[in-house]
């Protein structure tokens, strides 16, 4: 009889946690977003405190023009901070919070480029990914414990904990976002950047410069964490044309980002 109560109410726990985002794909998520959001806001006051931030008004203004582009189309506030680090990177967590690597900045060519990234990372967070992945790993194995941990980084566990909520390298912890959250990432984040007026054909271009620096032997915290697969290009060009019909609405609504390197 007791089995078959917690049979029961494991099975209520999980179709009430049964949600779907923003693609249409069904997700296991059962914590609180909120509770989420705190995780998000403690693991980006640590980073700010214990990296160094950029100085460089020109590095600072160019991201923030390119985030608030973009998150204008989303709602909320959102805060971007860029750290002083060579390596090309760039991340959003829960509670809307992005950080963006003074390397990415200096590798890109374009606004276009900076938004396929910034817009990429959005999208995990607007598809509760971070909540997908937490809610996962403490189904499956921690318990209320993993909520716990981020507070406390140099633990093994409150880097596992990071590394789901996307920080990760950050702590010398990597845990990839499956192939499924890649490919939902790049499509929302090519349609956010068309919707803000960027040129989505700038995407394409922006991931084979990442190509071509990895090849050299650049280290790319981005691609490491992100993996990048054959078929990332092909998926952003079957939805190419559709992003562009967005592209020429946001500009026929006068949507033209002007956002200087």
């Amino acid at each position: 009889m007791l089995r078959k109560s917690l049979l029961t109410a494991i099975a209520a726990l999980v179709i009430s946690a049964c949600t779907t985002s923003p693609t249409g794909r069904s997700q296991f998520i059962f914590m609180p977003d909120n509770q989420v959001d705190q995780m998000g806001l403690q693991a980006f006051s640590s980073m700010k405190s214990k990296n160094p931030l950029s100085q460089n008004p020109r590095y600072n203004q160019f991201a923030q023009c390119v985030t608030y582009s973009l998150t204008r189309e989303v709602g909320g506030q959102w805060e971007v901070v860029v750290f002083e680090d060579e390596s090309l990177n760039a991340f959003a967590l829960p509670g809307n919070k992005i950080g963006v690597h003074s390397g990415l900045i200096n590798l890109v060519d374009n606004q276009d480029q900076l938004a396929a990234v910034i817009g990429h990372e959005i999208g995990h967070v607007l598809s509760r990914h971070s909540n997908e992945r937490l809610s996962q790993e403490t189904a499956v194995s921690t318990g209320l414990s993993m909520v716990q941990a981020v507070t406390q980084p140099q633990t093994a566990l409150g880097q596992t904990a990071l590394g789901l909520l996307g920080v990760g390298a950050e702590y010398g912890v990597i845990l990839p976002y499956s192939r499924i959250h890649e490919t939902e990432a790049d499509t929302i984040g090519l349609d956010l950047m068309a919707r803000a007026g960027f040129e989505p054909r700038q995407s394409i271009n922006l991931w084979l410069k990442m190509d071509k620096a990895a090849q050299g032997g650049q280290p790319i915290e981005f691609m490491s964490t992100h993996p990048s697969h054959a078929s990332r290009i092909d998926n952003l060009n079957q939805r190419m044309n559709q992003a562009l019909q967005l592209r020429q609405q946001a500009l026929n609504m006068g949507k033209q980002p002007r956002c200087a390197k």
